[in-house]
């Protein structure tokens, strides 16, 4: 029997992102973007590296969308990639809404993957997959927030699907696996003392870089720190992880901002503050 397919619009949108360094500049070397997937290149601050904005121009994803990411930096070259606004998940009606990303980083890379947060909506259905390989001297600043409803809203997202999965591999080894799910009667799920209980925003910032294992002490203190907000660090395989979670996205993004800028030494994209 053949399967009924849906009749509604499908948003599909690639971009394929290769920055070398040219002297002491990092130079775009290769860009392919298609569908509603578009990248935008901001004047970065004096002495910055450069900086690529992600633009969704379907204002969201549903069910049967699909937007895949590439980002390869090349031996030396240094950049900071975010996105304009939150990636919103809206409800769906049949399928997934899917999301690819591969990040690639030679010898001497400095890659900042800063997407401002995902926002899920009730009877949502998110199913990302993140893949990372890094050379034994590159470095990986990342964060990725998941906001299951907008509290100033009234919103929760009672029903839905997150699947939401990292892998890191430095030189060819697998040193970071990480899968988060929350499937069906989400709310239910996420009020429970061993998962949010009761939080609607959710962080991950991963950083793996040669100065990882030094650099946790300092995280703690500055997690302990922020109000209104459950965090904890840990640091392994030359890594260092922090989860933290908040009742909702401004609090968690207050204390998570200071400790991204501490690592990588800069600001964060002026595009968080719009």
């Amino acid at each position: 029997m053949l399967q009924a397919r849906s009749w509604l619009p499908r948003t599909q949108g690639s971009v394929r992102l290769e920055l070398a360094r040219r002297g002491e500049q990092t130079a775009l070397q290769v860009l392919h973007q298609a569908g509603a997937a578009r990248m935008r290149f901001p004047s970065p601050a004096e002495g910055a590296p450069p900086e690529a904005v992600l633009l969704n121009t379907a204002g969201g994803l549903t069910g049967g969308d699909r937007i895949d990411i590439a980002v390869t930096l090349a031996a030396g070259a240094e950049a900071t990639v975010t996105t304009a606004a939150a990636e919103k998940i809206y409800r769906a009606r049949d399928g997934e809404a899917e999301i690819g990303v591969e990040l690639a980083l030679a010898a001497g890379a400095r890659l900042a993957w800063l997407p401002q947060p995902t926002i899920l909506f009730d009877q949502s259905r998110l199913n990302r997959r993140t893949e990372v390989a890094l050379a034994g001297d590159a470095s990986l600043l990342a964060i990725e927030t998941l906001i299951f409803g907008r509290a100033a809203m009234g919103e929760d997202v009672r029903h839905g699907v997150c699947r939401d999965v990292w892998r890191v591999r430095r030189d060819g080894a697998l040193v970071f696996a990480d899968a988060f799910r929350v499937e069906g009667a989400v709310a239910d799920g996420l009020n429970r003392p061993a998962t949010l209980d009761g939080a609607r925003a959710v962080a991950m910032l991963l950083y793996v870089a040669p100065d990882a294992a030094v650099r946790i002490d300092r995280a703690r203190a500055m997690l302990e720190s922020a109000a209104g907000v459950a965090a904890g660090a840990s640091s392994w395989n030359g890594l260092l992880l922090v989860r933290a979670m908040a009742a909702d996205g401004l609090a968690l993004q207050q204390a998570i901002a200071p400790l991204a800028e501490w690592l990588s030494g800069r600001p964060l994209p002026r595009v968080w503050q719009c």
